[in-house]
C-alpha cells in the first residue's frame, strides 16, 4: 500500500509541470524493490491557502509523504525514504535553482488494524500481462 501524497503551494504551476512531477516520482516508485506495484498510488494535491516563512509571495513548498502498510523494518523505511527524496529533489532542482522552495518529505506507517482496502487492481493487471 505504498501512496504517495504531494502537497503544493498553488504558486508552483507557472513554475513546473506538476503532471510531470507526479510521473517521476510514480515512475520512480516503480523501480524501488519492495514497493508493491499494485498498491502504488500517487497523487498531487493543490494547496490555495498558506504562507511560507517571511510571507513572500515568491516563496513555495512541496512536502511529500509516503503512506506505507505496517511492517516493514527500520533499515528498509530508510531505504525507501532516501531513494524517494533523491528524486524528489531532482524532480524539483529547476525551481529550487531559481527560485525559493522549501521541500519536505516525511513516510508515515499505516496501523494495520486501523485500515480498511478493496481493490480489483492486481486482477486486471495480471490480464494485461497475458
Amino acid at each position: 500500500m505504498p501512496h504517495q501524497i504531494i502537497e503544493y503551494s498553488a504558486n508552483l504551476e507557472s513554475r513546473m509541470d506538476i503532471q510531470g512531477l507526479v510521473d517521476g516520482l510514480h515512475d520512480n516508485a516503480m523501480g524501488i524493490e519492495g514497493l508493491p506495484l499494485g498498491g502504488l498510488r500517487t497523487r498531487a494535491a493543490r494547496r490555495e491557502n498558506y504562507q511560507v516563512a517571511d510571507q513572500h509571495p515568491d516563496n513555495a513548498f512541496v512536502h511529500m509523504i509516503l503512506k506505507l502498510g505496517h511492517g516493514r523494518d527500520e533499515e528498509t523505511k530508510k531505504a525507501f525514504g532516501e531513494a524517494i527524496f533523491k528524486a524528489l529533489c531532482e524532480l524539483l532542482e529547476p525551481v529550487s535553482s531559481t527560485s525559493p522552495l522549501a521541500i519536505s518529505f516525511e513516510i508515515q506507517e499505516i496501523d494495520a488494524v486501523l485500515t480498511w482496502k478493496k481493490n480489483n487492481l492486481r486482477d486486471y493487471m495480471a490480464k494485461r500481462q497475458n
